[in-house]
């Protein structure tokens, strides 16, 4: 089974009297995102976002940022599938809890055993407490904990929060999340150490740590799961540059059970660099025919990728 997890930066799809509109891969905060000049773009982002997942050709696809099903079906019928991909059948994508209605979702060639959203759940639903500030009936996860069974993996989709506008409150709500997803993957397997299940999505580690405070992911590697971009040389351990630090870093994760990756020792990530702007000049391999300086992009994120054979 391959599987790649690509965050695809604001995939939204709008209906205006001139037809059906995708929005690019841009951000309305980063200058020259905005406007007419930076809509023309939005198409040639949309290709170059099918383009990186036609060359993943992965069984299973996790998405994050997409804003609903409606945009998700759109983006597989009009832009994946003209690319050449082979069409995904089995398409999720449910509410979660992102103000700007951008949520994760899951493509898959296999039929999809289970579908559940943890979107619904509160701090206390997992015996947490919220964060200093926090009223404690706001949703736990920010975003949502998308599981999704296919064969004998169990897929967690995740979008943590970010780390602005103040890093140590988004540390905490970070650190939160992280242990509701190990809590989670503890409470479905009688011993997890030894089931098949992989997390994957933008955990939001900011490119430089928050001084006092070790990574707000922790609970999921400390004696728990096994983070597969540590397999990875150090310098390769990168999917994105910060647009106004100039900083690399690697919110993108791939996290596999002790007995997933004991299984599969030789399955080595890729990181698939090819649809980022060439602003982004750690990258120095090929990049896809149309990339620009800032844009046109595929996204402002890296796509990452890995096979377990047979599984």
């Amino acid at each position: 089974m391959r599987i790649v997890s690509f965050n695809v930066q604001n995939l939204r799809l709008r209906h205006r009297a001139e037809g059906p509109h995708l929005d690019g891969a841009r951000d309305s905060d980063v200058p020259g995102d905005a406007g007419a000049a930076a809509e023309a773009l939005d198409p040639v982002d949309r290709r170059l976002t099918a383009e990186i997942l036609r060359a993943a050709d992965a069984d299973l696809v996790a998405l994050q940022e997409v804003f609903d099903r409606e945009t998700l079906d759109f983006f597989h019928d009009r832009y994946l599938v003209p690319s050449g991909a082979t069409p995904y059948p089995h398409r999720v994508c449910l509410p979660g809890n992102d103000g700007r209605g951008l949520d994760v979702a899951v493509m898959s060639r296999r039929p999809l055993d289970a579908v559940e959203s943890h979107a619904a759940l509160r701090p206390a639903d997992l015996g947490l407490a919220p964060p200093p500030g926090t009223a404690p009936d706001l949703p736990l996860f920010r975003r949502d904990c998308l599981r999704v069974r296919a064969g004998r993996l169990d897929l967690y989709v995740c979008h943590f929060k970010a780390p602005t506008p103040d890093a140590a409150a988004a540390w905490a709500v970070r650190r939160m999340e992280a242990e509701a997803v190990r809590r989670l993957i503890a409470r479905r397997f009688e011993d997890p150490a030894e089931a098949f299940w992989l997390i994957a999505g933008d955990l939001n580690e900011p490119e430089a740590p928050l001084p006092g405070h070790g990574p707000a992911t922790a609970p999921l590697t400390r004696d728990f799961g096994v983070d597969l971009i540590d397999r990875l040389p150090d310098a390769e351990r990168w999917s994105f540059r910060g647009p106004e630090t100039g900083h690399y870093g690697r919110p993108d994760a791939l996290l596999a059970a002790p007995a997933l990756a004991r299984a599969w020792p030789d399955a080595m990530p890729r990181i698939l660099r090819q649809g980022l702007g060439r602003e982004v000049t750690r990258h120095d391999g090929p990049r896809l025919e149309g990339v620009g300086d800032h844009r046109p992009h595929a996204s402002d994120h890296a796509a990452v990728l890995v096979e377990f054979p047979g599984l």
